[in-house]
Order: structure tokens, then C-alpha cells, then sequence
């Protein structure tokens, strides 16, 4: 089923219109996934998408894209009133009928590589635990904008390719609490989620989730940074630097023994 014209963001489009023009006829598929189909784009979500080509990028085409997409990316931390974020990743098809494990892109774009990108670094194939929860989660939510259902073109990934990915990826994600709390403690209750049910859910989904399992401190803080996440409060972390490592380690556990 293709996403609802009504919920597919202008970036969205914007996006499928640049893969359109710049892989031609090499292009498989455009999918929008994550908070845009999950639940809705959230104040601070990025607008998540999903790109399959036949055959390897050249330069050129790398060049070509990561100057289109810093055009139209608004930049972190997203403001009221301008465009939010944008998150392209970019797979072979030929590496999606049986995805390896880390699972290979072609291309990533996010944000949080600007500062890179404008200094003349351009997206390489890259294997990343990262990239096997992104199909994982793409298989199971994304609306197609160009090309077929995901089922037709994302293989199915194993549990034990998403647990073993949501492992590898934990120590970097706690190496990055300080400063990014908000987003670390929602990661986590998204992998508690997960690990203990399959499904993938929005932050918010899975903060309310966890925080019904937690003692009651951990449980405040991890709610704290879900009405952030929200747009419901101001959340000044440097204020809750403990609270926030003690809800970190407190979902930390939890993760792991499932993992």
C-alpha cells in the first residue's frame, strides 16, 4: 500500500524527485519510513528515507546527491518553522535478497555528518549494525513512494541479526549520553522494545512502554525526555546529568538481558 498523500512530507517528495533524477532508470524503489508512517513526525523526527538502485553509485552520482540533499535538508536542532532533517540511506538491490550481517549501504545521509559533508567528505558503502535495524524496521513499516511493497524487495531479517546489531551498536550510543541524552534514552527503550517484542515503535510509543516497567526515578527522567521529544517541555539536561545516567543504565540492563 502506498503511503497516503496527505502524510507524506514535501521533503519526502522532494527526496524521491532527486533519487528520480539522479539514478534514472537505475532506481528500484523509494521508501519513507520511521516516524512519518510509525505515528507521525514529531518536532525534532527526521523525514526517513530508503533508496534501492540496481547498480553501484559512481562519484559523480555520490557528488550529485550529497549536494542536492544539502539543499534541501533543514539542519539539527530543527527550529519552528523550517524544514525538518533528513536521513537518506542508499542499498543495492542485489544486497537486500540476502543481507549480510552488518547489512551494507551504498550511501548515508543524516545531519549529524554535515559539519563533514561541508568540508568535501562524500558518503562511501559502509557496513554498520545500524543499517540491519534500518531494513529491519523498513520491512516491517515503510510506504512505498516510487517501486514496489518493501516485502517485494527487503528480505526478511533475522531476530538474531537485529539482536546482535542492537549489541554491537550499544556502546557507542552510551558513549554519546552526555549531550545527547534525549535522544540515547529514547534509543534505548526503542531496543527494549524490540528486543523484547519484534515490533518497532516511535520513541514516544516506547518511552511510555518502558517507563511502565521501570522503578520510579528512571522512569521520570526516560518521560522527561520523551515530552522533549515531544515539543511538550524544554529539556535542559545539564541539570539531570545524574538522573540521566541512572536511567541510561537502568535501560542499559534491560537491553542486554534480552540481547
Amino acid at each position: 500500500m502506498r503511503a497516503a498523500a496527505s502524510r507524506i512530507p514535501a521533503e519526502a517528495r522532494a527526496v524521491s524527485a532527486i533519487a528520480r533524477r539522479v539514478f534514472a532508470d537505475g532506481l528500484l524503489a523509494v521508501y519513507l519510513h520511521g516516524s512519518a508512517v510509525a505515528g507521525g513526525l514529531r518536532p525534532q523526527s527526521d523525514v526517513d528515507i530508503l533508496a534501492v538502485i540496481d547498480q553501484p553509485m559512481s562519484d559523480a552520482m555520490r557528488k550529485n546527491l550529497l549536494s542536492s540533499l544539502l539543499d534541501v535538508s533543514g539542519r539539527y536542532p530543527v527550529s519552528p518553522g523550517t524544514p525538518p532533517c533528513i536521513e537518506l540511506m542508499v542499498f543495492l538491490g542485489d544486497h537486500l535478497a540476502a543481507p549480510a550481517f552488518p547489512a551494507r549501504s551504498e550511501f548515508v545521509y543524516g545531519e549529524w555528518l554535515r559539519e563533514g559533508f561541508e568540508a568535501g567528505t562524500v558518503p562511501k558503502p559502509h557496513s554498520d549494525p545500524e543499517n540491519t535495524l534500518v531494513l529491519a524496521q523498513a520491512r516491517q513499516q515503510a510506504c512505498p513512494l516510487f517501486g514496489p511493497a518493501p516485502v517485494d524487495l527487503l528480505a526478511e531479517i533475522p531476530m538474531d541479526h537485529i539482536r546482535r546489531a542492537m549489541l554491537e551498536a550499544l556502546p557507542a550510543l552510551l558513549v554519546n549520553l552526555p549531550g545527547d541524552e534525549r535522544n540515547v534514552l529514547l534509543t534505548l527503550a526503542r531496543m527494549w522494545r524490540t528486543a523484547a517484542t519484534g515490533e518497532f515503535v516511535t520513541k514516544d510509543i516506547a518511552a511510555d512502554w518502558a517507563a511502565s516497567r521501570l522503578p520510579k526515578q528512571p522512569a521520570r527522567t526516560l518521560l522527561h525526555a520523551r515530552e522533549g521529544y515531544l515539543g511538550n517541555v524544554r529539556d535542559d539536561w545539564t541539570i539531570r546529568q545524574d538522573e540521566a545516567g541512572q536511567a541510561a543504565a537502568c535501560l542499559h540492563q534491560h537491553v542486554l538481558s534480552l540481547l
